[in-house]
């Protein structure tokens, strides 16, 4: 009898997250991106959750890849968050001012 565990969450971004995940998966582990009940590999739209099933022969072999997989999940949400923090920095650049805004003189007198 094998045992079973299907962890679900709810992300911004799933797919970053679910792609973050997935390379970390082992060959009992299958990682997807659910949105309004319907389960997908490829999605475009954003929020929703990141789900992976996981089935293992032993509980010890299970418990193993969940508390593996907690901690790939913590990374995975910190790679997603710098990285839709960097988009949004290219969407929104900031103003340092103009170049001849400078207060120092920089002229070498030697």
């Amino acid at each position: 009898m094998s045992r079973r565990a299907t962890i679900r969450t709810r992300h911004d971004d799933p797919e970053l997250v679910a792609r973050a995940l997935r390379p970390d998966n082992t060959d009992e582990m299958e990682t997807v991106v659910e949105r309004d009940g319907n389960e997908t590999e490829t999605e475009t739209e954003t929020e929703g959750a990141v789900v992976t099933h996981i089935e293992r022969e032993t509980t010890g072999g299970l418990h193993s890849n969940v508390d593996d997989y907690a901690v790939n999940l913590e990374v995975a949400i910190d790679v997603a968050r710098s990285g839709r923090d960097r988009r949004e920095q290219r969407e929104q650049p900031a103003d340092a001012g103009s170049a001849s805004d400078a207060d120092s003189d920089t002229t070498d007198t030697s």
